[in-house]
């Protein structure tokens, strides 16, 4: 299992200092990082996202010639499209935005057939990203253009419930366009009918498994986690507005996950995979649920679900540092939990633990790829599994407290 991480020997806690690096003499550089004041560690980080954005954007853009081998925002085009999108809502630079319009229209030209309709790998996330930045470009009738496609997005009857490609993902891109473009937008009752299938089915299957209240399927498989599995779902259905029972149903599969943890602290990936405690990934297992677990404090104000939540942050800064850099499942996703954390407890020590994930990344990330100890993903320049989580996790790192999981925490 150790095989899958890098061993935390980071210190607990490190103060930061007024001292200049010079003056530090030979201490190690990831504790100079972690030594920083804040303020000019951010800059540190900033600098380095600015200069991967430009690499992101050459290696998935120019070097193709604006060809498309993916347009997804998990793992393709649109997914540098956001990242630029990222940067020019903390930069103010034009240039981003005006190339994360070019690429969504790419990615637009490149959907038209899909039948995907999430947020993530499907036709709603590039509506739905085009109709948002073409908002910020002042440009109505674009607006306008992406809101009509997005909304001749239909779900077929056969679609499952999961955030990547089923409901849930649809629904969080109706909350995207909400968010953004004013409440209404996609009006409540486009999105209850979505929100009643899931319920439908969630129970549906709670009551042939005598556990859950609510779970679903994708391929067979009863998954727990965000990507394709009850994490996912409910933090979508938590931002809803649910019925009483709803809202019980909801509350109670949580509390079904957390009874049924590992006795680690950590998630199964699955109810078929109760046995094997190895996965901590933002997809599958601890970080995604923490995720999950924060939202439904928030949103319930039960102290259990923020108590579950500390306990599985354990588990991702314990065994979180995996040999691999991106969100989906590396170290770029892992860091999250702990900003989420943070941004609801005001904990210091939490900031701390994320910006001891985003060090080791901005210290070790690059030469750990080149001397292949780190995976540097299967698409090595994608927001999801390469690099471009990497630099969306250090734009985020400059401001925490406005810090988000990309294309789940809203």
């Amino acid at each position: 299992m150790a095989d899958r991480f890098f061993p935390n020997v980071m210190p607990d806690f490190v103060a930061e200092t007024t001292q200049h690096e010079e003056e530090m003499g030979d201490t190690h550089t990831l504790i100079k990082l972690l030594s920083m004041p804040y303020s000019s560690l951010s800059q540190h980080f900033k600098r380095t996202a600015l200069d991967l954005k430009q690499t992101i954007t050459l290696e998935t853009w120019g070097v193709t010639a604006q060809k498309l081998s993916n347009f997804t925002l998990y793992c393709g085009t649109l997914g540098t499209a956001f990242l630029l999108f990222k940067s020019y809502r903390l930069t103010d630079n034009a240039d981003d935005l005006s190339l994360c319009l070019a690429m969504v229209d790419a990615c637009n030209s490149a959907s038209i057939s899909s039948r995907d309709v999430t947020f993530l790998c499907g036709r709603a996330g590039v509506c739905a990203l085009g109709a948002v930045a073409a908002r910020y470009a002042e440009n109505q009738e674009l607006v306008n253009h992406y809101l009509t496609q997005f909304r001749e997005i239909k779900l077929s009857r056969n679609l499952p419930d999961e955030l990547l490609y089923g409901r849930a993902g649809y629904l969080w891109a109706c909350l995207f366009l909400n968010k953004h473009l004013g409440e209404g937008t996609i009006p409540s009752t486009t999105k209850r009918e979505v929100v009643d299938e899931i319920i439908k089915n969630g129970r549906d299957l709670g009551k042939k498994g005598g556990g859950s209240p609510l779970m679903f399927e994708w391929y067979g498989e009863k998954y727990w986690g965000a990507a394709h599995g009850l994490a996912g779902i409910m933090h979508v259905l938590m931002d809803m507005e649910l019925e009483p029972d709803e809202s019980e149903d909801v509350k109670s599969t949580l509390r079904y996950m957390i009874m049924n943890r590992f006795p680690s602290g950590n998630y199964p990936a699955s109810e078929q995979d109760r046995k094997r405690d190895v996965l901590v990934h933002w997809c599958h297992g601890a970080p995604g649920i923490t995720l999950t677990l924060v939202k439904a404090a928030e949103v319930f104000g039960d102290d259990e679900f923020l108590e579950a939540a500390v306990d599985a942050a354990e588990v991702v800064w314990n065994r979180g540092l995996l040999k691999r850099v991106g969100i989906c499942h590396g170290i770029s996703g892992n860091a999250y939990v702990f900003l989420s954390l943070y941004r609801k407890t005001g904990h210091v020590k939490f900031l701390y633990r994320a910006k001891a994930f985003a060090c080791f990344l901005l210290d070790q990330a690059q030469k750990l790829i080149s001397k292949g100890e780190m995976h540097g993903g299967d698409r090595p320049y994608s927001l999801f599994e390469g690099i471009g989580g990497m630099a969306y996790l250090f734009l985020d790192m400059i401001e925490p407290l406005d810090s988000r999981f990309p294309a789940y925490e809203l």
